[in-house]
């Protein structure tokens, strides 16, 4: 069984995780285990490098045989997060990936050890998780016990070229346009059962770059790379 850490950002992201993901992994042969980012007790957000560094080393240092990813937002990354301040606000988000992603780990590397760092996945969610329940607009609607307002979220999704597309800024990040059409969104709870009536398959079909880091997890078990 190969065990893999999830630094998450926040509850929901945690709760995906374990509803998500761990039932379709856990019978692969890999076990994910997830926990928020920073001191237990700590609820999550203000997703601060340093906090970031210390979980990646304990996990690393403290499980020798285990890999450690993260999940975390792009838009709520502080400006002065490695990578984050590199490119333009309209450069391609596969890039803005990257930039982050890509000086996340070397900076990483620089304080923990290239050799450790070789069972770091690193993952940034564009713009935001909220982005993946855009997915299936419909089901999106079903999930969250809001049927009129499938034709909102329609619209919003139709807009981009892909829910991980619909664009980071306080105004129109994915959370911010379900909040201005649902007053009582209720993150961790709501974004679960949404998720679920999604389903996971539509939301790698729709979100290349989730997409990705899902199969980079998998092909672990495939290459044989596990510690």
């Amino acid at each position: 069984m190969i065990r893999v850490h999830v630094i998450c950002e926040g509850q929901t992201e945690e709760m995906f995780v374990n509803e998500m993901l761990t039932p379709v992994f856990f019978p692969k042969g890999i076990q994910l285990v997830p926990a928020l980012v920073g001191k237990p007790g700590h609820k999550g957000g203000n997703f601060k490098f340093e906090r970031l560094q210390a979980d990646v080393k304990n996990r690393l240092l403290g499980d020798r045989t285990a890999y450690c990813t993260t999940f975390f937002d792009y838009y709520g990354l502080p400006q002065g997060f490695p990578g984050k301040d590199t490119l333009a606000a309209h450069a391609d988000i596969r890039d803005k990936a990257a930039a982050v992603q890509d000086a996340m780990v070397d900076e990483l590397i620089r304080l923990i050890g290239q050799d450790s760092m070789r069972r770091f996945i690193p993952f940034v969610q564009m713009y935001e998780y909220e982005a993946l329940l855009f997915s299936d607009p419909d089901a999106f609607a079903i999930g969250v016990d809001r049927i009129s307002l499938n034709q909102h979220l329609k619209a919003i999704s139709a807009q981009f070229e892909s829910p991980e597309h619909i664009n980071n800024s306080p105004v129109t990040a994915p959370s911010k346009r379900i909040e201005a059409l649902m007053a009582d969104y209720q993150k961790p709870l709501m974004g679960t059962l949404a998720a679920l009536e999604v389903g996971l398959d539509v939301m790698r079909a729709k979100c290349a770059l989730f997409n990705d880091w899902l199969t980079r997890i998998e092909s672990l078990l495939v290459t044989n790379e596990a510690i």
